[in-house]
């Protein structure tokens, strides 16, 4: 028979599965906190490997540019940024410029729609003419739209120079490259052409072409020595000189000895580079004197 246990033996076997149940809860508790404890680390160990790596990375890009620094913040680099930064620009002029352009076209637009639209009243309106008629008015009508032509802004600058400056040789030489676009043999020698360039022996004499005032006397940038000259709103460069003859702020006459034939700045060999500007827009020195 089954033995009937008092109420003081149930309360104990109760308290004793309710203590054994506690245990197993309180063990699962643990295992799960360690679990999550262990993921907490491997998520601080992977942070810190990227952070490392990032370290890394950081340490060999300025390894990096320490080493290349020749290269990045060399003299050349330099010194043609500040060539660049030495040239004015006159925006509002640019402004202007476009401004009036772009109002000189819409005019020639205007003015050719109203021509078509007379010559076609004038075509329904007038008798028929002969053919001799015919070819004169079309020889004066051409004649009369060529005379109306506009010019475009660097005949006008070519006009301009010549209207109010006399020029000079400034050295007897060869041509070795002409104003504009030039197929060059390497890199470093820009395509377009701001100049004209003139082979001399080394050291020849160099005289200014025109009067003026040396605006700038510079050993710095592809140029090498160069000097700019300013007589009103037209300027000369030389450039790639061996030795300069004068210094900034210096008047200077026609004919006057400024400097030497060099190969100085980005050159390839002894000649000099002769620029002509007006208003700082460049012009072909061949289109304004003979060299």
């Amino acid at each position: 028979m089954e033995k009937t246990m008092s109420v003081e033996e149930k309360i104990r076997r109760a308290e004793e599965i309710y203590m054994r149940r506690k245990g197993q809860n309180i063990e699962l508790s643990r295992d799960k906190n360690n679990q999550i404890n262990t993921q907490k680390k491997d998520i601080k160990l992977l942070k810190k490997m990227i952070i490392q790596i990032i370290v890394c990375i950081l340490i060999y890009g300025i390894i990096y540019i320490i080493q290349n620094s020749q290269t990045i913040f060399s003299e050349q680099f330099i010194n043609k940024t500040k060539e660049i930064l030495s040239y004015d620009t006159n925006f509002v002029e640019i402004y202007e410029n476009i401004k009036n352009g772009i109002i000189t076209l819409n005019n020639n637009l205007q003015q050719k729609e109203q021509t078509n639209e007379t010559q076609e009243e004038n075509k329904e309106q007038e008798p028929q003419i002969d053919s001799e008629q015919a070819i004169g008015g079309a020889v004066e009508e051409q004649e009369q739209v060529e005379d109306t032509k506009e010019e475009t802004q660097e005949e006008q600058d070519i006009n301009n120079t010549k209207n109010t400056t006399t020029f000079i040789k400034p050295i007897e030489g060869t041509i070795t490259s002409i104003f504009g676009y030039r197929d060059t043999a390497t890199g470093s020698v820009p395509k377009n052409h701001t100049g004209t360039d003139i082979a001399a022996n080394l050291g020849t004499k160099i005289k200014s072409a025109t009067d003026g005032e040396v605006v700038l006397a510079s050993e710095e940038g592809d140029y090498g020595k160069h000097l700019k000259i300013q007589i009103g709103e037209v300027s000369i460069i030389y450039a790639h000189c061996n030795n300069l003859y004068v210094n900034q702020g210096d008047k200077i006459k026609q004919g006057q000895e400024i400097a030497e034939v060099g190969s100085t700045g980005n050159s390839t060999g002894p000649h000099l580079h002769f620029e002509i500007r007006y208003q700082e827009r460049i012009i072909d020195p061949q289109k304004i004197l003979e060299l």
